[in-house]
């Protein structure tokens, strides 16, 4: 990593492992790697249709983010589409609002993932304005079209619909990284789910954004 002048500043974690042993050997590891960012990305779907899911993982978070943060490094939750679909306890409450409103907002960040946000239907921006400097990570792939059920969408029927960013693709980039300062975005994380040929992917996603000015 060093001799290519390669960081990984985050890494991935499953929801399992975030609490006990589990997370604190994941710290000491996530130390030695070098991560400044620690970041839960799923939760399995039985445990978030258990009674008070959102607020037992809020819980969740906020504790492992305290343990984190002694250990020197930022606790932060990735996104998918379900979390814009509303609850029926609290009625009509969003999954994504309830974790911003419900935990700590210097112990919890948000990897916010650009294209699944775009795919329920919501506006970055508008949580940029609620939630300034919460987002100090995004993922940035790009999205064909709007999927007509929104957050309601499963997954596997969203990802054909994912391209390479600039290609073929209606989440609007400029107006998204304009408000960067608002966000407090610090990476960007290029990606695909499902790429032909990943570095050819790869490469027209850089080329993209490499040349894109706001």
């Amino acid at each position: 990593m060093t001799r290519h002048k390669l960081t990984a500043p985050s890494a991935h974690i499953d929801y399992a492992s975030l609490t006990g042993d589990k997370w604190a050997r994941a710290l000491d590891a996530a130390g030695v790697i070098g991560h400044t960012y620690l970041i839960n990305a799923w939760v399995d779907e039985p445990i978030r249709k258990e009674p008070d899911a959102w607020k037992r993982i809020a819980e969740t978070y906020n504790s492992a983010a305290a343990a984190s943060k002694r250990a020197g490094i930022q606790f932060a939750y990735h996104n998918h589409n379900f979390e814009f679909a509303p609850l029926a306890e609290p009625a009509g409450k969003l999954p994504y609002d309830f974790l911003l409103e419900s935990c700590d907002a210097k112990l919890v960040k948000m990897e916010l993932d650009l294209c699944w946000i775009s795919a329920a239907g919501k506006d970055p921006l508008e949580y940029f304005r609620r939630y300034p400097g919460r987002f100090p990570l995004v993922h940035v792939k790009g999205l064909r079209k709007i999927p007509v059920d929104g957050a309601a969408t499963p997954i596997a029927a969203v990802l054909p619909e994912v391209t390479e960013v600039g290609h073929d693709d209606v989440v609007d980039w400029k107006r998204i990284f304009a408000q960067s300062g608002q966000a407090g975005i610090q990476h960007y994380f290029v990606e695909h789910d499902q790429p032909k040929d990943p570095f050819e992917s790869l490469k027209a996603s850089y080329d993209y954004v490499s040349r894109l000015q706001f």
